[in-house]
């Protein structure tokens, strides 16, 4: 039998990947079979099987590839240079999220859920969520150092608030309509505005 290369194990495990991404999207996570993603693959049985052996393993496979993408990207987004400003750095990070991944926010809904139904998966969803909030804390630390942020700001306070906005505009995209992020973002715009105009309200 010919040897299965490397390349061609790597491409055909993205195969599989992106067609059970695509199912677990259409039709969520409890919804998808894993006859549904061989079917979606447009391979054998066996084929899907020597790669992944249930679905779960899927599940768990999706979630360490969206924690690896936003890594990659979110890194780069906020750690320009200079240092972008608060809803700047939100922005970027939204355009990483929703532009780059189809249905990123929709499987995010899901991977809140199965985190919590599997301890594996919830190691993978923490790990991605803690991923983001670095990112966001080494800005506000810049930030700090910049002047821009006050001396004694807590980084990892000001990243918490940044992560939960970004978790909150993927959950309304979700299950909401009429959310833009342009006008999600001037919300946030009038926030910073309105605290940075009322010294009471700086802590």
């Amino acid at each position: 039998m010919p040897k299965v290369t490397e390349e061609h194990a790597a491409n055909r495990r993205r195969q599989i990947v992106d067609a059970a991404r695509a199912c677990f999207v259409r039709n969520g996570f409890h919804q998808t079979s894993m006859q549904d993603i061989i079917a979606e693959a447009g391979l054998s049985v066996g084929a899907v099987y020597s790669y992944f052996k249930s679905k779960d393993e899927l599940i768990g496979a999706i979630v360490q590839d969206v924690g690896e993408h936003i890594n990659a990207n979110l890194g780069s987004a906020v750690g320009a240079d200079p240092a972008p400003d608060l809803d700047v750095a939100l922005s970027a990070a939204l355009n990483v999220m929703e532009s780059q991944l189809e249905g990123l926010f929709r499987l995010a809904v899901q991977m809140w859920g199965e985190a919590i139904r599997d301890p594996a998966v919830g190691v993978h969803v923490t790990g991605v969520y803690e991923t983001v909030r670095g990112h966001y804390s080494a800005l506000a630390q810049r930030l700090i150092a910049d002047g821009r942020l006050a001396p004694g700001t807590d980084p990892l306070a000001v990243a918490s608030v940044l992560l939960s906005m970004t978790q909150g505009y993927g959950l309304q995209r979700v299950l909401m309509t009429g959310l833009t992020q342009e006008s999600y973002l001037n919300g946030v715009r009038a926030i910073i505005a309105t605290v940075g105009n009322q010294p009471n309200l700086r802590g």
